[in-house]
């Protein structure tokens, strides 16, 4: 199979009536919660094993790591940037926007790969894309960079499951070519 074959595949998203029973539940909570059921959820669904690991490893990042909300959205918007997934970035922009309370000069200077104007977030930004970009190989001063902007060595295992939880998502969409959400629309993205 060639690059373009590949590009062309799409993987119909279930819905919470098509999916097996585990997916099903999961998707029907993200509705409760959310309102709507994401698109990525929906191609997920396609093997209950993805979602449930996806949504097990995101509440996780979410409740246990001490990251604020807005330094969550920093780490997620940067793997997916890094990443250069189109539908990652306009969700987490929209999540940023909306529920998160990431200021938009923040989600904007990530979106753009300019600097961020605020040096710890920076710091966590650019620590994030270091793991992503060199699948966990950081220099010696990237960790000393991201120590100084006063994270602290246990953080570096919270980017890590961030930086996990992303490439789940990151890597399924890329191959499933995931349509965009309406919802996340607004803050359509691409590099």
């Amino acid at each position: 199979m060639n690059t373009e074959t590949l590009r062309g595949l799409e993987i119909r998203p279930q819905t919470i009536e098509t999916a097996a029973p585990l997916a099903s539940e999961i998707m029907q909570g993200t509705k409760d919660a959310m309102g709507f059921v994401p698109n990525m959820y929906g191609v997920m669904a396609n093997n209950p094993a993805l979602l449930d690991a996806y949504t097990h490893a995101y509440k996780t990042f979410r409740e246990n790591t001490g990251f604020t909300s807005v330094e969550q959205e920093v780490i997620f918007l940067s793997v997916a940037y890094e990443n250069e997934c189109e539908y990652c970035v306009a969700a987490h922009s929209f999540v940023g926007d909306k529920m998160s309370g990431v200021p938009m000069e923040i989600t904007d200077a990530i979106r753009e790969g300019r600097e961020i104007p605020d040096a710890r977030l920076s710091a966590l930004s650019s620590f994030a894309r270091a793991i992503t970009r060199t699948r966990g190989k950081v220099a010696a001063d990237e960790i000393a960079d991201f120590i100084n902007a006063g994270y602290r060595e246990n953080d570096i295992l919270g980017v890590i499951t961030g930086v996990g939880v992303k490439t789940f998502s990151n890597y399924l969409n890329h191959i499933a070519n995931t349509p965009l959400d309406e919802t996340f629309s607004p803050r359509a993205w691409s590099k």
